[in-house]
């Protein structure tokens, strides 16, 4: 079976000239909805949108299948980007897509979602029996997985599940990837003018640098665990004594113990040096997501192999470091992957993607469904 290749770049262009700024996701919303009708899907949207304060929700799409007792396969990618996005003008060079610079090119996650697309039009074409077919493009996956963490899961009716959006190349098949936990400090100091009176002040900035110089562990803990603090900002002019100083950061592991720990240990280190030092400090601390670790002999994984036997795609099980909607889908009750498609340098103007990764996403998603009609 071979991919309509102009029509496949063709489709990905226009995707990605769409506005898809996070929580304003309702263009491609209306794009997709009515690629998937066209393809004889029941589509439709849940109220992940009102929660969040977006313009749109999730959109599920269904179609039942023609073979009774066949596993039953959801496909997932995001819809929204991260900025600058929308109005790309894909560039293509030497066998490879760019953008023209002055915006992402949108690989992430738009390559996930014309893999679905030509994969459901193989399907189809082959004229081959399936088990259900389930799709969700969700909202809001840039900027902390919200989208999938607000999905109406009592919709999910899939027995495997496929997150394209992975980094790797077609056969990559992800299995595990961290928790994370997000933290917010700030520490109080007291305010003063810097020049009349700066003694009767608190310096927040500087009982902060402090309070950060006895954090010990960051960056890469081990393996499968990492810290980072990202974010700090206070004061307000340099003539006054700052008298508040707010630190942001993260922690991430695939192992729930050692989350708990490194997220404890920053936590508590910078709250604890902070009122050693003469200051107070207030933490918030936001549990994101939960890690998962699929069975490398599980079904999920098993058929996606199959898929890159028949189409001669070198399988590499793999973990990641990062979140993705595949950490709340298996939160959810269905075990997911996330698999590669190629996309490369995400989240910078200077992304791009080989023609034939784009191309071959959507062979792994026939050869899945095949492989699932088959099982």
């Amino acid at each position: 079976m071979q991919v309509n290749k102009e029509r496949m770049l063709t489709e990905f262009k226009e995707i990605v000239a769409i506005p898809c700024h996070t929580l304003q996701e309702r263009p491609v919303f209306d794009y997709l909805k009515a690629k998937l009708e066209g393809l004889g899907f029941t589509v439709e949207e849940d109220g992940a949108g009102e929660q969040l304060g977006g313009n749109c929700g999730n959109l599920w799409g269904f179609l039942p299948g023609n073979k009774p007792g066949a596993v039953r396969v959801l496909l997932s990618a995001h819809m929204d980007g991260v900025e600058p996005c929308g109005g790309t003008i894909v560039v293509q060079r030497d066998g490879m897509l760019y953008s023209d610079g002055t915006t992402i090119l949108g690989g992430d996650d738009k390559s996930g979602v014309e893999g679905i697309l030509e994969g459901l039009r193989l399907l189809q074409k082959s004229g081959a029996e399936h088990g259900d077919i389930q799709v969700l493009f969700t909202i809001a996956e840039e900027g902390g997985v919200n989208g999938s963490r607000c999905m109406d899961k009592s919709r999910l009716r899939a027995d495997v599940g496929y997150a394209l959006d992975g980094e790797g190349a077609p056969g990559e098949i992800v299995i595990g990837a961290p928790g994370q936990y997000k933290y917010k400090i700030a520490i109080h100091g007291k305010t003063a003018h810097g020049g009349l009176e700066p003694e009767k002040g608190i310096n927040a900035v500087m009982l902060a640098a402090k309070a950060l110089a006895d954090v010990k562990r960051y960056g890469r803990i081990d393996e499968e665990t990492t810290a980072n603090i990202g974010i700090i900002g206070g004061g307000v002019a340099t003539n006054v004594v700052p008298d508040l100083v707010t630190i942001e950061g993260d922690a991430r592991s695939r192992n729930n113990e050692k989350l708990l720990a490194i997220r404890d240990e920053i936590v508590n280190t910078i709250v604890s040096s902070a009122e050693k030092y003469g200051a107070k400090a207030e933490a918030q601390v936001d549990h994101k997501y939960s890690s998962f670790l699929v069975a490398k002999d599980s079904l999920v994984v098993e058929l996606a192999q199959k898929a890159c036997e028949a189409h001669g795609f070198t399988s590499v099980v793999d973990l990641t470091g990062g979140g993705s909607d595949a950490n709340f889908i298996n939160a959810y009750g269905v075990p997911c992957v996330i698999l590669g498609t190629g996309m490369s340098n995400v989240h910078t103007v200077g992304e791009y993607i080989k023609e034939e990764d784009l191309y071959n996403s959507a062979l792994m998603v026939y050869g899945i469904l095949r492989a699932a009609a088959e099982k």
